[in-house]
């Protein structure tokens, strides 16, 4: 299924499989000015490509090579010769079949093998000016790119949420944190998040600050737990109330144990807030 929304320039694109009547997990890609920025998974390339067929896309972007961000790359390239680039750590990564756990397999399904090209340090296209940022932490090879005189930051899966709770185990809560404080320190008068989880956050200035000072509570209280010594699970529990659905739904990929864990392991991280910015 695919749905639309627009914001000023910016067309979202929100796909997702549907199994009994419901969408199993929306992801989203955005459209502006020819410019793709993520092309969902392989369960709706088809879906996409027949919809992009009304539009003028020359070339797409991945902002980092996860199935659920890179699923039409092949047929869109067959379909359109569209151009598509990423970061250099993702380009091989994108171009071999993944190893997925059942959960992705149903949800998102394998990427055919995609050829995409470094990015460099930004992207033009007619109208706009994109700076491209790495931002590791979600992933290795991960980018966030940004239209620094509209403040457009899409942000791929850095930011999903003001207080997450569960993440997968490669996963770095340091990084995020790092990555967050880049978008931060952009010489910007705002920034607004375009998400991959379906939605735009307009304050995103605001949603960041709040997503790290809820990643810096997180690390205390884990560390003073553990301190005091707790268990990972007792950990989990005295912080969260315990693990919801998402281990047993997802082979124990995303969970609150691996943001714990994370946290744990962190080397430390400077929680000062850039000066000077709403």
């Amino acid at each position: 299924m695919i749905e639309t929304n627009r914001f000023e320039d910016v067309l979202q694109i929100n796909m997702g499989r549907e199994k009994d009547g419901q969408v199993l997990y929306w992801v989203s890609a955005y459209l502006v000015d020819g410019l793709l920025i993520d092309t969902g998974c392989a369960h709706t390339a088809l879906e996409l490509a027949d919809f992009l067929k009304d539009f003028d896309a020359s070339v797409a972007v991945n902002t980092h090579y996860h199935e659920d961000h890179v699923g039409a790359n092949r047929l869109l390239q067959e379909r359109f010769g569209i151009d598509i680039f990423a970061h250099r750590d993702s380009v091989p990564l994108i171009n071999q079949v993944p190893e997925l756990y059942p959960y992705q397999e149903l949800v998102w399904g394998y990427p055919e093998p995609s050829e995409v090209r470094c990015i460099p340090e930004s992207i033009e296209t007619d109208h706009f000016h994109f700076d491209v940022i790495d931002t590791p932490g979600h992933s290795i090879g991960h980018i966030t790119l940004v239209e620094p005189d509209r403040g457009w930051c899409f942000t791929g899966d850095l930011f999903v949420s003001e207080k997450p709770r569960v993440i997968r185990p490669e996963e770095d809560v340091e990084q995020i944190v790092r990555s967050m404080y880049r978008l931060l320190e952009l010489p910007v008068s705002e920034l607004v998040l375009f998400t991959s989880v379906h939605k735009v956050v307009q304050n995103g200035r605001k949603a960041l600050r709040a997503c790290i000072e809820y990643l810096k509570d997180v690390s205390h209280q884990a560390r003073r737990l553990e301190e005091e010594g707790h268990s990972i699970e007792d950990i989990v529990r005295i912080i969260f109330g315990g693990e919801d659905l998402f281990p047993e739904l997802t082979d124990g990929q995303f969970s609150s144990e691996n943001l714990v864990r994370s946290a744990l392991s962190g080397l430390g991280v400077s929680w000062t807030f850039p000066k000077n910015r709403s």
